[in-house]
């Protein structure tokens, strides 16, 4: 039986931080608590669970204040989590059960990350992260943001999900901060750097820069492809925000050149169309979101609402536009099959429920 560290950095966490220690307590072998500067009961929550609580200066990295956890793993495995992370009390058996049944030749394990949550609880986005890494074998964080343990060795792959549970919102405007930062001092950016920083460019409304980081992205060779099929619909998006909509339909069509269309693609260029009003155009590409490739395990982001309710309640809408009331109304209720609280759906069961009214149905 493999044991296990739980190595985590905080910082003014103590609203959630017994919540998530309490959750995994009794699947790790050892707790190591860093503190990156908290200003409230932070230290105290984590002096309940564990002594090993050390202080880290903070310089906005998140990968030095993560390796300084790891380093004082002293188990066989390091596992990492956020304070507001939870582990669902099945993923806690299963942890357990891993840890029973772990080859000491697996030096790394990936386990599914639920980042957002439908209004049932159901998971709505999710990816895999690098969540148990074997201890002594030069495992790092590398990423002053968006930090990543690079995977090598035998990797595994296990469905123990692992759920990000915020209470309250924290600072938004950290992460392109820091790259700004970055950028302002000269610093190399690698492709993934570069991908994340268009990211935070484009959710933050810079939509001019947003483009012109992304596009330097996806003219980058080594950029891994989901991350660049991703980055296709972040460019439509600052594309779309600049004015330019068919620069922006053009963005989402160059990600058929990396690899079969994803369902989050097909959504969006359904979207693309059905504003236009061009509905024929839209119901294509809706209808081929429900068969979109999806890899659970290859650390795409995930959206499932893209493989299901969104191509079902859009091709709802389609359809009406196009005079077919009947396949509307099939859309509809198939939509509800995967919301069945939606207000959406249940607006639409009204609509329909009138309009056969009116025909005295």
């Amino acid at each position: 039986m493999i044991t296990l560290s739980l190595c985590m950095i905080v910082r003014d966490e103590e609203d959630v931080l017994g919540r998530c220690l309490d959750s995994v307590k009794d699947a790790v072998d050892e707790i190591i608590i860093i503190d990156t500067g908290s200003e409230d009961r932070t230290k105290e929550t984590a002096l309940k669970y564990t002594q090993n609580v050390y202080d880290f200066p903070w310089r906005d990295d998140f990968s030095a204040a993560r390796n300084f956890a790891l380093e004082h793993g002293t188990m066989d495995y390091l596992m990492w989590m956020d304070a507001d992370d939870v582990l669902p009390a099945e993923s806690r058996r299963k942890l357990i059960r891993l840890k029973e049944t772990l080859g000491a030749d697996v030096d790394m394990v990936m386990m599914p990350y639920a980042a957002a949550f439908e209004p049932s609880g159901k998971t709505a986005f999710s990816y895999y992260r690098e969540r148990i890494v074997k201890n002594r074998r030069g495992f790092r964080f590398f990423g002053r943001v968006h930090e990543v343990i690079p995977p090598s060795g035998r990797i595994c792959y296990e469905e123990i999900l692992v759920e990000h549970r915020k209470l309250k919102e924290g600072d938004s405007e950290r992460n392109l901060r820091i790259y700004q930062d970055m950028e302002k001092a000269g610093e190399m950016f690698d492709s993934r750097a570069l991908y994340y920083y268009g990211r935070e460019l484009y959710f933050h409304g810079k939509y001019r820069k947003g483009r012109e980081v992304l596009e330097q992205f996806l003219e980058r060779p080594d950029g891994w492809v989901e991350n660049k099929i991703d980055a296709t619909r972040q460019l439509a998006g600052c594309l779309y925000g600049i004015g330019d909509d068919m620069g922006a339909l053009k963005a989402l069509l160059q990600a058929l050149e990396y690899d079969v269309p994803r369902g989050e693609t097909c959504c969006d260029l359904g979207r693309h169309f059905q504003d236009r009003e061009q509905y024929e155009q839209a119901v294509y590409w809706y209808r081929k979101a429900f068969g979109a490739k999806k890899d659970l395990t290859s650390g795409a982001f995930i959206s499932e609402e893209c493989y299901g309710f969104l191509p079902a309640i859009s091709l709802c809408v389609c359809y009406d536009r196009l005079g077919d009331r009947k396949k509307a109304e099939q859309y509809n209720e198939l939509a509800g099959s995967y919301r069945p609280d939606s207000r959406y759906y249940l607006k639409n069961k009204e609509y329909f429920a009138a309009q056969r009214m009116k025909k005295g149905l």
